[in-house]
């Protein structure tokens, strides 16, 4: 048997006994050290119309890392006690499966280091989708978990990174992570009026967008110069979106969705991911900033909502 989070209707859940999953042909069993806490999670939290509840043990849960505890029939290059981040979706547990062929083996650079591999593959794939070079002005709107990666990688690459966001703590990190410029997301004409001063008028090659929410959507269009790059990295999963068509046509601005739906490409990613860290180049210490037993789980998930002073990224650990 396991332990495993079973949501039981908006906002409430309950930790379960439920037996243990068996590997099929071609995967592997999982025992878990943790699982990232995602914004994407926040909205089945609430309980909208179409969310049904109870959920399945361990729903939700797609950021986990942990040891390989039982092989599957065939799989012969995963031995009982490989470290792994995975891509799995009921980490919300103690114990969990995912295809061999879905899993990434962690070197021993990164033995006890929380390693929510999923979200910092997202990171190193927006990162590619961006097409940053050194010299370009970077425009990083949102800096959370994903926003201060995406900072760091900019700035390594050579770019002027102007972050912009809406906590002190979230600016401070910025600046920790690179950013030449910080601007606290408050008045719309006056970051606007700001990122015009910093660029001469030109505004940005590069603008990201990682918020999730219209305004700053609508703002980092505003922020693009003329034949720039929009990378929409933001999760807009709770309704539709208007745009400003005017403006993106006037201004010739490519515009990037920067979400990946290919499990190889999530997969590459995360591989990237794993070199940069044990590189040295993205510092999970100061991404991971709070870390919750599983029976607290819907606390980690209301402090993912509220976004208390000093919060990034959440992960609950069985």
């Amino acid at each position: 048997m396991m332990r495993a989070a079973v949501l039981t209707g908006p906002g409430a859940l309950r930790i379960a006994e439920v037996p243990r999953p068996e590997p099929g042909p071609g995967q592997v069993r999982l025992r878990l050290e943790g699982c990232g806490v995602c914004a994407s999670n926040l909205t089945p939290w609430a309980g909208p119309d179409w969310m049904r509840f109870p959920t399945a043990p361990g729903d939700l849960g797609h950021e986990a890392w942990g040891v390989v505890d039982a092989p599957g029939e065939g799989v012969i290059d995963l031995p009982p006690g490989t470290r792994v981040a995975a891509l799995t979706y009921r980490g919300y547990a103690e114990y969990d499966l995912a295809e061999a062929a879905a899993v990434v083996p962690l070197p021993a650079a990164l033995e006890g280091l929380p390693f929510p591999g999923e979200p910092l593959g997202c990171a190193m794939n927006i990162f590619r989708r961006c097409d940053i070079a050194a010299g370009q002005t970077v425009a990083i709107l949102g800096i959370g978990f994903l926003g201060a990666i995406l900072t760091r990688l900019a700035t390594e690459a050579g770019a002027r990174v102007i972050a912009i966001s809406r906590r002190p703590f979230s600016l401070d990190l910025a600046r920790a992570m690179g950013a030449a410029e910080t601007i606290p997301m408050e008045d719309h004409h006056g970051i606007v009026a700001r990122v015009k001063d910093l660029t001469g008028g030109a505004f940005c090659e590069r603008v990201i967008e990682a918020v999730g929410k219209p305004w700053p959507l609508d703002l980092a269009a505003e922020l693009c110069r003329e034949r720039g790059r929009l990378i929409v990295a933001g999760y807009h999963q709770d309704g539709p979106r208007q745009v400003n068509m005017w403006l993106w046509n006037w201004r010739g601005l490519d515009v990037i969705n920067a979400h990946e739906r290919d499990p190889a490409v999530y997969l590459r990613g995360m591989r990237e991911a794993v070199a940069a860290v044990a590189a040295g180049r993205i510092d999970l210490g100061r991404l991971v900033t709070h870390r919750f037993p599983l029976e607290r789980l819907g606390a980690a998930l209301d402090a993912t909502r509220d976004r208390p002073d000093g919060f990034l990224k959440a992960v609950v650990v069985p």
